[in-house]
């Protein structure tokens, strides 16, 4: 499209919870309250599944405090200093999670988005122009990526392995937290098989994903309640358990039991890192639903419910397998007293559930956000509530769920083999979370060398250590993720690579201002009445469908508007700049520019329609009062909405792999929903003129 600008929306990054209670104490609290039962479900609920998942052999009591020691100081350095402390600071405009760490260096260093070889954009220019006046003197880093080519792909495929390890985690959260929950039926009764624990298992996470079309917004008023119960009750259990068992417990706090630990088990110590790390599985949730809440208020919950309760259970569980060695196994329920075994054991049923949910949740939003940035094949996105833009809902991307959760119960009942997929998953997230704040710290914060040296030795150190005992589990579950990210990472780069091919085409073979005034001065071109929006997605000229249209129908309507959607790497983008429109100095002919950022809903439900036009009135001078008549009367006689269907013709000069690529970016198209659906245009209005470009 030609001319139109319009500088990004500025938002506030207040999240859709914080109306009427960010602005005082009480909200805050508010806020921590009901953040327990959606941020922290996955976290909250691990000691259901670290010690079954860890390969013991015949430990001893100074085994024992070496485990608790590391999940101490583990919880304590990722959890408390790197994610309550350090990266909720690093926020996208009130947004959080991997890829807001992405769009923020993006926006910084002046990368387009991924989805576009062309220039910064003049609105993208003035975005940035507002970042604070310190920023402003970029470091050699960011000129560094900027200007390489490399360098650019790699941080690419970093937020896109980023994005599909928390897809991963999306569905081996409720297959692992539902799975050990319910295994707790076989304490009491031990004829029921695993098999039988696990149909159940499948069972309940089936009519989990049924009830999901019906939103989170009318089940979530019990998640708070149940994950409360939960983070007290577990607490007190450990509380009993240190008493009864091993008050001296918390003297495995002092990091030396750590050294005697590994300096004993060598080896077989490392290995069992892989079972450690569950301990802090979930965490990245603190700051990947940033944009529901709040800093304050996430902070809050952590540092004085979800930390203390973990700690404290932890260390039951501890002093427990310390005077029960061999229930390691059984490490959650096993150290239940039998008077409240069955109230723990719904509690922690529910809790499993809570947790599972809260995955799901994130698994819809980053769906939906690649979804809108293009680096997905469309599908449909509904919104389930009408007050929180972040509960989504995606039926394909539901039942696919569902069903990957029921095999991985079914075909890898064994705890530990889930447990072993699921710690790569955590800790390759975390090691991305790590890599990408370094990167904010160097290019926009502008930290010292020396603690930027500090923060990554330590984290990429301890993450490290994770990352390589949880390798060496790949043949025994671990590969898993592996390949649903590999097929998911496939799926995204067939995806933009041929939209990619789809628009250097467009831009190579665009149609300008003048090329449009020649075709429209052709006495054989009628205007025939009603108000066209024909879309575009190219900014600086009209795509080739265009000639393609005009050259065959030989006529155009009286009033239309070249539209073209544009994303901007910000959450969200201000009402009053959603519609950026302007005239293109021929009669009847006009430019509108529809600015969206990754969290917005294109969702208008036709109502765009009567935007435009009164935004379009609004740009006409006064004087020009039969303009704004026939904006009227075209509007009143037909409303229309063209957009190009275009495929590859794809030649025997073409290499091998643009013929793989290209014939599977066609496929994913063809099955695809349309893009015009997403804004919400009647079905009846809707003309797709077909064209072929030549790959």
């Amino acid at each position: 499209m030609a001319g139109p600008e319009g500088g990004a929306g500025r938002t506030t990054g207040q999240a859709p919870y914080l109306e009427g209670h960010g602005s005082n104490r009480w909200g805050t609290l508010l806020l921590a309250y009901k953040s327990l039962g959606v941020v922290f479900g996955g976290l909250v609920t691990s000691p259901l599944y670290v010690y079954p998942s860890m390969a013991l052999m015949s430990p001893t009591e100074d085994d024992y405090l070496g485990i608790y020691s590391i999940m101490f100081w583990t919880l304590t350095l990722i959890g408390v200093v790197k994610y309550a402390c350090i990266a909720l600071k690093a926020d996208d405009q009130g947004e959080g999670g991997t890829f807001a760490l992405y769009s923020l260096l993006c926006r910084h260093m002046n990368i387009e988005g991924i989805t576009s070889k062309s220039e910064i954009a003049p609105s993208n220019r003035s975005h940035s122009n507002t970042l604070d006046q310190s920023f402003r003197k970029r470091s050699r880093l960011g000129m560094f990526i900027e200007r390489s080519l490399l360098a650019r792909r790699v941080l690419f495929f970093i937020a896109i392995l980023g994005m599909c390890m928390l897809i991963g985690d999306g569905i081996l959260t409720p297959a692992i937290s539902v799975l050990s929950a319910m295994d707790g039926i076989r304490g009491p009764f031990p004829e029921f098989s695993k098999t039988l624990v696990e149909g159940l298992s499948a069972l309940v996470l089936v009519v989990l994903f049924m009830l999901q079309k019906f939103g989170t917004a009318r089940v979530s008023f019990i998640f708070s309640p149940i994950m409360g119960l939960w983070t007290l009750t577990t607490p007190l259990v450990g509380i009993y358990n240190i008493i009864h068992h091993y008050p001296s417990i918390f003297k495995a706090i002092s990091p030396h039991y750590i050294f005697h630990f590994f300096s004993r088990n060598g080896r077989h110590g490392w290995l069992l890192l892989n079972g450690m790390v569950l301990c802090i599985t979930g965490s990245e949730a603190l700051f990947a639903d940033l944009g529901h809440f709040n800093r304050p208020s996430i902070q809050i919950a952590f540092l004085s419910c979800i930390y203390p309760s973990l700690v404290l259970t932890y260390a039951g569980q501890t002093a427990y397998l310390i005077q029960n060695p061999n229930d390691h196994d059984d490490g959650f329920y096993k150290f239940i007293p039998t008077k409240i075994y069955w109230p723990m054991f719904v509690i922690a049923s529910l809790a499993a559930i809570v947790a599972s949910q809260s995955l799901i949740s994130a698994t819809f939003s980053v769906i939906k956000q690649s979804v809108v940035l293009d680096y997905f094949p469309r599908i449909k996105i509904v919104h389930t509530s009408s007050s929180n833009e972040g509960q989504v809902y995606s039926p394909e991307t539901n039942y696919t769920l569902m069903l990957l959760c029921v095999a991985v119960i079914l075909i890898f009942g064994d705890g530990k083999e889930i447990g072993n997929a699921f710690g790569v998953v955590v800790i390759l997230v975390m090691l991305i979370t790590t890599l990408l704040l370094t990167l904010v710290m160097i290019v926009i914060w502008r930290v010292p060398l020396i603690l930027v040296a500090l923060f990554s030795s330590i984290f990429l150190t301890m993450e490290g250590f994770y990352v390589s005992s949880v390798f060496t589990k790949i043949k025994q579950g671990g590969w898993i993720p592996f390949a649903i990210s590999v097929i998911l990472a496939f799926i995204m780069f067939g995806w933009f690579y041929g939209r990619q091919r789809k628009l250097e085409y467009e831009l190579t073979h665009k149609i300008d201002m003048d090329r449009l005034k020649i075709l429209l001065s052709d006495p054989c071109v009628q205007r025939v009445p009603g108000l066209c929006f024909f879309y575009t997605n190219i900014q600086d000229g009209f795509t080739p469908v265009l000639g393609h249209y005009i050259n065959n129908m030989r006529s155009i309507h009286k009033v239309t508007v070249f539209t073209t959607l544009r994303y901007l790497l910000v959450p969200k983008v201000s009402p009053t700049e959603r519609f950026v429109v302007k005239r293109l100095g021929l009669k009847g002919v006009y430019g509108c520019l529809i600015q969206y950022g990754y969290a917005d809903s294109l969702d208008f439900q036709g109502d765009f329609v009567s935007q435009i036009i009164c935004s379009l009135q609004t740009h006409i001078m006064h004087g020009e009062d039969q303009e704004r008549i026939d904006l009227s009367e075209a509007q009143q006689a037909a409303v229309v909405h063209v957009r190009g269907k275009t495929r590859f013709h794809i030649n025997k000069n073409c290499t091998w792999f643009d013929r793989f690529m290209l014939t599977f970016y066609e496929f994913m198209h063809s099955n695809c929903r349309s893009g015009i659906p997403t804004l919400g245009v009647p079905l009846p209005q809707r003309i797709e003129v077909g064209m072929l470009y030549e790959a």
